[in-house]
């Protein structure tokens, strides 16, 4: 898996992280809960 690009969207109890390869497309939308992201 190559990533190029990884965003996190932050909020108050929930993170969502998304990754995108070297042509933009998803290679990873993964949820996390705040305790699972402090780690």
């Amino acid at each position: 898996m190559n990533i190029k690009r990884i965003g996190i969207d932050l909020a108050k109890q929930v993170f969502q992280l998304h990754a995108v390869n070297d042509h933009d497309k998803p290679v990873m939308n993964k949820r996390l809960s705040r305790q699972q992201m402090l780690p």
